[in-house]
């Protein structure tokens, strides 16, 4: 997204007008950049609501780039599909801030965000507490349920014969 926001900003608008579902969350996995830290934004578009989970818990002002480049995608779909703001509410897009389990080290974020996937998908919400799932709470994720997540990633892999 930051290398190249125009053709990731192109390509997200595509899927978000492809799709006419208004109670779906599209997952969009973002990477920092220079830190490497990967983090998840869960959006609906419709609704104009983003869900912000960082497994660092930082806040969503720490990477400026990846919120305008999320606000420009939405602002964009909003205008193609020829919808109607107020101007006072013209950059009122919903940013929840979810308070997820925290990663230990400097290593696991890119795991923490598949699970984050993964959780969200089983729930079969369109929408992400702010205190996360009841079911998944917890202060940080044990050395199994990262086990876990890695497994079902390599087993994906395998599957897709991509190696």
């Amino acid at each position: 997204m930051i290398r190249k926001p125009d053709e990731v900003r192109t390509y997200v608008v595509e899927r978000f007008m492809a799709d006419t579902d208004r109670e779906k969350l599209f997952f969009l996995p973002f990477n920092t950049g220079d830190s490497g830290h990967w983090l998840l934004v869960a959006i609906n578009p419709f609704k104009e609501i983003v869900y912000y989970l960082d497994s660092l818990h930082n806040d969503w002002t720490t990477y400026p780039a990846m919120k305008t480049i999320v606000d420009t995608i939405i602002k964009t779909v909003r205008a193609q599909r020829k919808i109607q703001v107020p101007k006072r509410k013209a950059n009122n897009i919903t940013w929840n801030r979810v308070e997820c389990p925290r990663q230990r080290n400097n290593i696991d974020c890119g795991y923490y965000t598949l699970r984050f996937m993964k959780e969200t998908l089983l729930m079969d919400r369109t929408d992400i507490p702010s205190d996360y799932f009841d079911e998944y709470r917890c202060a940080y994720y044990s050395k199994d349920q990262l086990d876990e997540i890695k497994e079902e990633l390599c087993q994906f892999i395998i599957e897709l014969q991509v190696l």
